[in-house]
């Protein structure tokens, strides 16, 4: 095989070929890889930066008007969007077996695990987490997830499941 690979190096100017067929096509498929990256543009993060002065009064006195309007409207809102509750429960669940995935999947894996748990207890499959349960989730970010957790899960008369922080811890 290596005289083969000699004598096509000496007549073509090739480089010889691997012996593996897997390895020259891991090698390909990271070279397409590299150049794929190499191709990304980065596009530059806007500018948030704006000065009072650049904008005009006219569109200042807008604004103002424009913020005491909604309010009034925003009052009324809570009423009407108030959960009729017909089942609510406690639970303290315990996430220490979470712990033993991946650190990078930990948070992802601990929001999966609570939405099984609860469709399992209050039998539906529409479960919806709060941002404030979320939040309590991803608060020390993706690798430490909470030991333990206490919530407050609420089901309505449609079926539909929403998740709280419970009180305490």
């Amino acid at each position: 095989m290596e005289k083969f690979d000699e004598h096509r190096k000496r007549d073509t100017g090739e480089k010889p070929r691997s012996r593996c067929r897997r390895s020259r096509a891991k090698k390909r498929k990271r070279r397409k890889r590299k150049s794929r990256r190499s191709q990304r543009k980065r596009r530059p993060l806007p500018r948030l930066e704006e000065t009072p002065e650049e904008i005009p009064e006219e569109t200042k006195e807008e604004e103002v008007e424009a913020e005491e309007a909604p309010q009034a409207p925003a009052e009324e809102a809570p009423e009407e969007e108030e959960l009729e509750i017909v089942e609510e429960k406690f639970y303290d669940l315990n996430l220490n077996r979470i712990w033993n995935a991946p650190r990078e999947k930990r948070t992802p894996r601990a929001v999966r695990f609570l939405r099984e748990f609860v469709s399992n207890r209050m039998k539906t499959t529409e479960v919806s987490i709060s941002e404030e349960a979320n939040s309590m989730l991803w608060q020390r970010g993706i690798s430490k997830p909470p030991r333990r957790i206490r919530i407050r899960v609420v089901k309505d008369k449609e079926g539909k499941v929403i998740v709280f922080p419970g009180e305490g811890k």
